[in-house]
């Protein structure tokens, strides 16, 4: 029995965010994963976001390009990070990174190693330097990590998915890749998005719609957006699927521990940690999540009733500064609907306020009281 649980980075983020400059006590993904207390590869592995530079693109489990602006404007690449989790959660790649690297190469010779000196290849203006092959892969490692290291078979008996952003999206992504795929269509899915957001024209529907492998499916949503291009995402999800989604104070990053006090880049050191209530409240929620799908984490927050009371009390004691970040936007241009902000539940735009009902628990939906600590009381 393995439970293996999938990090999926927001745009221009990745596994290392848990010390960027921007977030006081790192970004809430690449936190959550590096305090997994399993093995990575066979128990838990984190994907960095799209336009976040390519860092991971050696150790992919599939071929990847550099994308480069069109990953941050468009989202290029996620298709990719999909296919690696999918190739992750079987146990097989579909590609291998069999040459070595300029530093690879040096590391060998420096160690003594006899490997074949470099080969220079092409004319001096278009000049290539091949560095020869890598005996074993980094890919062939990592197969072997997951066969000796799962449990009772290389699929995975459940799969949990952490996102934020695209990465939100990208959880969307990979649980509708794995309903297609007849070896993982009945492997039961969780998921915990933080603000899943698209971008402009990737509202297909197997970014906005889920299916029955989907268990549990809980969502916070910032309130206090205003970015255009950042409409973010309710998905249809299937009957049956336990449905929780909530609205919290802030801006995108907020959400994701930016404490900043508008959402951005510090203005200050003292900035840095303005407003830290609402990335503290969802942190702690998905760690209880996660070790509710039986996942066990280091570093974990555990706030009392008392803390989140005191943590929910600060927000509202400091509304006055969050309604100064709706006039602040990420893209330059701001929009709105009806003075909220401009969601997509399933394919229908519709205002933040508008998404509640019956199929959500708490009913309230993102109407929700940030007071009423009782509705987390399922997440606990």
């Amino acid at each position: 029995m393995t439970i293996l649980s999938i990090f999926f980075c927001g745009t221009g983020s990745n596994k290392f965010d848990q010390h960027h400059k921007n977030f006081w006590d790192g970004e809430i993904v690449s936190t959550l994963a590096a305090h997994h207390n399993g093995r990575e590869f066979a128990e838990w592995i984190v994907v960095d976001g799209p336009g976040s530079g390519n860092l991971q693109a050696d150790d992919l489990f599939t071929k990847t390009s550099e994308y480069g602006l069109t990953g941050t404007l468009f989202g290029k690449g996620w298709e990719e990070n999909v296919q690696h989790a999918v190739n992750i959660i079987k146990g097989k790649c579909d590609w291998q990174r069999k040459q070595l690297t300029e530093a690879e190469y040096n590391r060998l010779k420096a160690a003594g190693i006899p490997i074949e000196d470099v080969k220079v290849e092409g004319s001096w203006l278009w000049r290539n330097y091949n560095y020869g092959d890598r005996s074993i892969t980094q890919q062939k490692l990592q197969e072997q990590i997951i066969k000796t290291f799962r449990k009772d078979g290389v699929i995975p008996t459940t799969v949990n998915l952490v996102g934020w952003s695209r990465g939100g999206i990208s959880c969307h992504m990979l649980a509708n890749a794995m309903f297609q795929d007849a070896a993982l269509k009945h492997v039961p899915v969780n998921i915990f998005a933080i603000d899943p957001v698209p971008g402009i024209g990737n509202f297909q529907e197997n970014r906005i719609k889920l299916q029955s492998n989907v268990k549990e499916y809980i969502a916070f949503y910032a309130r206090d957006e205003r970015s255009k291009g950042f409409s973010c995402v309710i998905p249809q999800t299937a009957t049956g699927t336990r449905t929780s989604i909530y609205p919290m104070a802030g801006r995108h990053a907020t959400l994701a521990g930016n404490a900043t006090s508008l959402g951005g880049e510090p203005s200050s050191s003292s900035d840095l940690n303005a407003l830290i209530e609402p990335g503290r409240i969802v942190r702690h929620l998905a760690e209880t999540s996660l070790k509710r799908w039986g996942v066990s984490l280091a570093k974990t927050l555990n706030l009392s009733d008392a803390d989140l009371l005191r943590l929910t009390g600060a927000i509202v004691s400091d509304e006055a500064r969050y309604k100064k970040m709706p006039s602040q936007s990420y893209t330059y241009f701001t929009e709105l609907d009806q003075g909220e902000r401009y969601v997509s539940l399933g394919s229908k735009g519709v205002p933040f306020s508008a998404v509640k009902g019956t199929i959500y628990r708490p009913a309230t939906g993102l109407t929700t009281s940030l007071l009423d600590i009782s509705s987390y009381g399922h997440l606990r």
